[in-house]
């Protein structure tokens, strides 16, 4: 499902920063190009592990872009001096060497055996380090990264649960900035199991994680993910609620959402409304590709 993998994917910054460089005001994922020339401006200013991780996330920057054969490069570059950097840096490193051999990013056809047991060494070898060396987010990071190896839904279930207990472990503040995420995520592989009562629990406790960050994008995917959930329980009313008034808020933000308008058509054919199905069939495919 689409949408969930639009959330799933923005789990991207929350790790903690040894460094003296604060990464998270340099990204903009909306304009990868632009963060990669931060980082290179950056870079030029500093050495040795500031240097390192820095580079690291130039690299993540193409493989946002679907560049992966650049990203890939990038990281052979500094592979050497990586293996006697610090924690930070390494874990990093294996976890970005990882993601240019599968991510939410990679083409399915992409994801042979082979690359996926590739990633999955780095994956590992990155939560290895950050536990050892208690850079918790990290951690949760690289495990969240484990549920694009294993995609069963009992897999993702057992995998959000994992980075669940790493996050209410943690006193670190980034760590816990994880927690809207990995519920969203933990709720997803409920419902693909059927579990729709917990799963509309998760999608609930990840809504009001979600809220106070102040990010209205997010927080709007936040309630689709309970309409989502409330009409695989046949709770039509309350899903069409949900789904229209964030109609109305995708409008005054300029930001028509066709997940909503498909989730519309599907509940107005739900009540035999075959007119307003059409309505939304049409808005959907008159967006942008």
């Amino acid at each position: 499902m689409t949408r969930y993998s639009l959330l799933f994917a923005t789990c991207l910054l929350f790790t903690p920063i040894a460094m003296a460089i604060d990464l998270a005001n340099l990204w903009d994922f909306h304009d990868l190009q632009a963060s990669e020339q931060r980082f290179r401006t950056e870079l030029a200013k500093s050495s040795g592990d500031d240097a390192l991780i820095l580079t690291t996330q130039i690299a993540r920057t193409y493989g946002l872009r679907k560049d992966f054969n650049r990203a890939g490069s990038v990281l052979a570059e500094i592979e050497p001096q990586a293996k006697s950097a610090g924690a930070e840096a390494r874990a990093r490193f294996a976890l970005e060497y990882g993601r240019t051999l599968s991510s939410a990013a990679h083409p399915p056809y992409t994801q042979t055996d082979s690359s996926k047991a590739l990633a999955r060494a780095r994956f590992d070898a990155a939560l290895t380090i950050a536990r050892e060396a208690r850079l918790d987010a990290l951690a949760i990071d690289a495990i969240h990264m484990l549920a694009f190896i294993d995609t069963a839904p009992a897999d993702q279930l057992k995998w959000a649960q994992t980075a669940l207990v790493v996050v209410e472990a943690s006193d670190q503040a980034t760590a816990k900035k994880w927690e809207a995420s990995i519920r969203n995520n933990l709720g997803y592989a409920l419902h693909q199991l059927g579990r729709y009562d917990e799963a509309l629990m998760e999608f609930k406790l990840a809504l009001a994680k979600r809220e106070p960050d102040g990010n209205a994008q997010a927080t709007r995917i936040a309630h689709w993910m309970i309409a989502w959930t409330l009409r695989s329980m046949k709770k039509f009313d309350e899903a069409l609620a949900i789904q229209l008034r964030l109609e109305r808020e995708g409008d005054l933000a300029n930001r028509p959402d066709p997940y909503v308008f498909e989730e519309l058509e599907i509940l107005y054919r739900e009540q035999g409304d075959d007119v307003r199905a059409r309505q939304y069939a049409s808005r959907r495919q008159a967006l942008p590709k």
